[in-house]
Order: structure tokens, then sequence, then C-alpha cells
């Protein structure tokens, strides 16, 4: 027997891996510190790209920077940078490889001095934001909210986490919850809101 597909945002089109992406994974409030960072990670590293390339190589990126364990990396040099370029499993792209070890170094500050979780979720004071978007066309590339959080990340001494890969990220993680209404996941996502 055949059942109708669920109604879903547009964006997640129809391979398996994106679809199983929207409904299991997007928008659900993430509170671990790591898988945090490691989203924000994989963010930085679509700039420019699609996010289908980023999910069909995630499963490289994790083995490749061992797990997303934020520690390792930090303390890792250039000639893990060098190995890395090497890597067809990943984007092999110099900036953004630099950039997350520098990012795992500021993720350590901040993760010792307050937790990186309650640093991020402080900016919608621990509950998800809920839009309640209609179309597609009404979803923002980028917020005031995301401007700020840019550029305090910055501050602290993140790279590849501008406005738009911020708002992203804060949808992939759930601190804002950007599922139309109509999508099958909005109420079960929004029901999570305060985690």
């Amino acid at each position: 027997m055949n059942f109708p597909e669920p109604s879903r945002c547009p964006w997640a089109g129809a391979e398996p891996i994106y679809r199983a992406y929207h409904d299991e994974e997007w928008g659900v409030p993430e509170r671990d510190s790591r898988a945090l960072w490691e989203k924000l990670i994989l963010d930085g590293f679509q700039a420019g790209l699609s996010w289908i390339t980023i999910l069909k190589k995630r499963d490289n990126f994790r083995t490749a920077f061992e797990g997303f364990d934020p520690h390792a990396v930090a303390g890792w040099g250039p000639d893990k940078v060098e190995a890395l370029l090497q890597d067809p499993g990943i984007i092999r792209h110099r900036g953004k490889i630099e950039a997350t070890i520098g990012n795992a170094r500021a993720w350590a500050e901040i993760e010792a001095r307050e937790g990186f979780d309650q640093y991020l979720w402080r900016y919608v004071d621990g509950v998800a934001l809920q839009p309640r978007y209609t179309t597609q066309a009404e979803v923002p590339p980028s917020t005031k909210l995301s401007e700020q959080v840019s550029k305090d990340l910055k501050r602290e001494g993140f790279r590849f986490v501008g406005p738009t890969i911020v708002y992203a990220f804060m949808e992939a993680c759930g601190l804002v919850n950007d599922h139309l209404t109509g999508c099958h996941c909005h109420d079960r996502v929004a029901a999570m809101k305060a985690g």
C-alpha cells in the first residue's frame, strides 16, 4: 500500500538523505556543546556550496575531524592542514580547514567559561523562536539576531560565521523553528521549543 508523502518544507527535495535530514534533524533543538560546534563548522564548510554536498560528505568529515572533537582539533597545526587538503572525502578548502582549527580553540574558551550551549541558547532566552512562516519566500536569509550572534562569535575568534551562515545554523539547531506551518515537522519541533 502506498501512503501519500507528508507535506515538507520545499527545500527538502526528493533525495532520501535530504528528506531524512529534514524530517529527523533539522530544527530539532540541539543542546549539546560539541554537537552545536559540529553543526556550526559544517555550516561554515557549506558556504558557497549546497547543503546536500555537505550531507553526503558528513561521515567523511566526522572521520577526518576526529568525530568533531574540538579539544583534539584545537591542537592541530600546519601538518594536519596539509594532510586534510589531500583528503578527497571532505571539502578541501584551506581557509575553511584553518578556520575550523581556530574555531575549535575559540569554542574551548567559551566552553570553559560558560558552556558553548549556554552561550548560544541565551540569545533566545533558552526557548526556540517560533516565527510561523507559511511560505519559503517568507523565511529570511539572515536576521538582526543572526547578525548579532555572528558579530559576537567573530569577536570570540570564530571565522566563517557570517550572518547567513549563523542563521542557517540557528535553523538547523532549533534555536529558531523555520519549518513552515504546513510542514509535518512544524508542530513536533514547536513542542520541543523549551527543550
